[in-house]
């Protein structure tokens, strides 16, 4: 039988035995599930999709003892006013809603980049920018499909745990994705949490059961010095919002969830009928309260009588729901959540009248602003996406080019066009064509349309 000095002995030998790597990568899991970025993650995608707080709220009252009871004869409504989905979609639709321009001076280097970075790649960019406003950051996963061809896959950011080699979070020493997997036993449904951990070794592929990592018998591990890989970096790019990946949520979540609470309660107040008026009862015929409200929803009129000399009577006092009070609040909250999101507000544009271009980029300062601060994070992000994509050129003898390659964001803001094209025409001969024709609001191809002048001419 063992003494408890010895099993005293085994534990502090145990605590003191380091780590194995995938103890480590359990401990990792275990500290992201509690942490508050992904709290933070998990509340920009779940108000995103309009699951907001007021959702689970309850009606209460003072109960006897003086705490709060739940009630639940009271008008509850829930109202949703999604300024947070509004403000996400604005910004990712200012920034990446128009197709991405990728241009090279090599035509063959440019043929290329423009076959990887086809439209299928502009969706994913517009749903990883939602991703980055959300959660912080957004995961673009690089990979050759069955034909051999390079390829871009989204992962989720909360299912992502990166390991970063720097303080500046620039560059990957491993990541860990954790997802589930709905699976089935005969016909009894299932869930395995499934583990990916992604080092410069290779990609090794884990099954999380009770807080430990399992090797997955179903997967083989495979490292990127094999086939069409041949990359010397983890295949994972992230794509910020900012440089401290501070979700838009954590900016405005308080004022929208405050948004919430006044609509509903508005409205609660519009429908509580004839709790609007406080009623005063003298010598009631009826046991009870309960009895009255009956009588009075029922028939929309209750007995009372007189007793000793004393009048039976049915007094009110009225309570007024100030619509306008109310309305003025409301608003001072959805141009709270603008600012404090650093959205714009069209409705400025529409109220004034024709506006010129030094109008429209006031209403667009903001937005403008956070755009920079985007674009910034997301040009750091296409330069690990073009070493990708040069290597695979490489490796499959289509090419080793040495040109660097330019990616401009196409921002969707409205625009004088009249005022544009004037400035245009005065440039001519101060700048080159080039620059004038890219800058032009019609042109959308820019080579293209340098060919077409030159054909015709002009």
């Amino acid at each position: 039988m063992e003494t408890a000095n010895s099993i005293f002995g085994l534990k502090r030998a145990e605590y003191n035995r380091p780590m194995t790597y995938e103890e480590f990568i359990a401990k990792e899991i275990r500290e992201f599930k509690c942490s508050r970025k992904l709290r933070d993650m998990l509340d920009g995608e779940r108000y995103f999709l309009g699951l907001h707080d007021i959702l689970n709220r309850k009606r209460t009252v003072i109960g006897e003892d003086g705490e709060p009871v739940p009630v639940d004869n009271l008008p509850n409504n829930r109202v949703v006013d999604n300024r947070y989905k509004h403000l996400v979609t604005q910004k990712a639709n200012y920034l990446l809603g128009r197709p991405l321009a990728v241009y090279s001076r090599n035509g063959e280097y440019d043929r290329l980049l423009k076959e990887i970075f086809n439209k299928a790649f502009q969706r994913l960019m517009k749903n990883v920018g939602e991703d980055a406003l959300n959660c912080g950051l957004g995961w673009v996963y690089i990979y050759t499909d069955e034909d051999g061809k390079l390829a871009f896959r989204r992962f989720k950011p909360y299912e992502v745990i990166p390991g970063w080699a720097d303080a500046e979070h620039t560059r990957l020493d491993y990541a860990i994705r954790v997802y589930e997997l709905v699976s089935y036993e005969g016909r009894r449904e299932k869930t395995v949490e499934k583990v990916e951990v992604y080092d410069k070794r290779g990609v090794s592929y884990y099954v999380l059961s009770g807080g430990k990592l399992v090797p997955d018998e179903d997967r083989e591990n495979h490292t990127y010095l094999s086939g069409n890989y041949n990359w010397t970096r983890i295949p994972l790019v992230a794509f910020k919002y900012n440089a401290q990946e501070i979700p838009l949520i954590r900016d405005v979540k308080t004022l929208q969830d405050g948004l919430d609470v006044l609509m509903s309660n508005f409205q609660n107040g519009m429908e509580e009928d004839v709790r609007n008026t406080i009623l005063v009862l003298k010598n009631y015929d009826g046991e009870n309260l309960g009895e009255f409200r009956q009588n009075l929803a029922a028939y929309g009129a209750v007995k009372v009588r007189t007793i000793d000399g004393a009048e039976g009577a049915v007094e009110t006092l009225s309570i007024d729901v100030n619509s306008e009070n109310y309305k003025q609040i409301i608003e001072l909250f959805k141009k709270a959540i603008t600012e404090n999101g650093r959205g714009f507000d069209a409705s400025e544009l529409r109220n004034g009248g024709t506006p010129n271009q030094m109008n429209i980029q006031s209403v667009y300062s903001d937005i403008d602003l956070d755009a920079n601060g985007m674009e910034t994070e997301f040009q750091a992000a296409f330069e690990q996406l073009l070493w990708f994509a040069d290597s695979y050129f490489f490796n499959n003898g289509l090419g080793r080019f040495d040109e660097t390659a330019e990616v401009i964001f196409n921002r969707d803001m409205l625009i004088d066009e009249s005022g544009v094209i004037e400035n245009c025409v005065r440039s001519q001969g101060i700048i080159s064509r080039e620059t004038i024709v890219k800058n032009h609001p019609w042109v959308d191809d820019v080579k293209n349309e340098l060919k077409k002048t030159a054909e015709s001419g002009n």
